[in-house]
């Protein structure tokens, strides 16, 4: 958040989390907002993104970055509803935020929106088949989205690479210390989510550290 803050935009998001919420709003204070919100709760998606669009008017960049991980194991034995889970967050969540967010953004036929996919939304491995399969459908949901936004907007699912937070620690274990950490990616990260513009409409992107 931090580093779109030193860039001097704008900043608002939520999350599940109240305490990291609370920790954001503290450091960060105004003009930026952040809320407890639950992204598989439709109405609530809805009625916060009116609320955000009444403040602020549409967002310039939607970032869609909600996602879990499912337990390392073989398909067969994962738990139903844990692939339900995954199923609420990571692709219906996204699609709840760009319900309650694009209509205003290609009304006002500018902004670009980014859903963070992974490596293994186009690619697969063993042990990762829910979340695969969530990410293969926001790529497939992005780039459809991309060929129906005005001229002036673009659609890009985006993979960050391989970074070492809690979810590739469920997947890597250990391991997962030799990637670079969430705070190393951000100083990559954010200037390349900042310069992307209409011309990158459509492109599946991936920016590694």
């Amino acid at each position: 958040m931090s580093k779109f803050v030193d860039a001097g935009h704008t900043v608002i998001g939520c999350g599940r989390n109240a305490e990291h919420i609370a920790m954001l709003t503290e450091q960060l204070g105004g003009p930026h907002r952040f809320d407890v919100l639950d992204v598989t709760q439709y109405e609530a998606v809805a009625a916060w993104g009116a609320d955000v669009i009444a403040q602020y008017g549409p967002p310039d960049l939607l970032v869609n970055n909600a996602a879990l991980m499912n337990d390392s194991k073989v398909l067969w034995e994962i738990d139903p509803e844990q692939f339900s889970n995954l199923m609420d967050v990571n692709l219906k969540g996204m699609f709840y935020v760009l319900r309650s967010f694009v209509p205003a953004m290609v009304e006002r036929e500018s902004g670009v929106i980014v859903n963070f996919s992974s490596g293994w939304g186009r690619s697969v491995s063993p042990k990762v088949a829910p979340y695969c399969s969530t990410k293969f459908g926001v790529e497939g949901m992005t780039l459809a989205l991309a060929k129906e936004l005005p001229r002036g907007m673009a659609a890009v699912p985006f993979s960050p690479g391989a970074v070492n937070t809690d979810m590739l620690q469920i997947c890597l274990g250990e391991s997962a210390k030799g990637f670079s950490s969430a705070e190393k990616w951000a100083e990559v990260g954010a200037p390349f989510l900042l310069q992307l513009g209409p011309g990158d409409n459509g492109k599946s992107l991936t920016a590694s550290v």
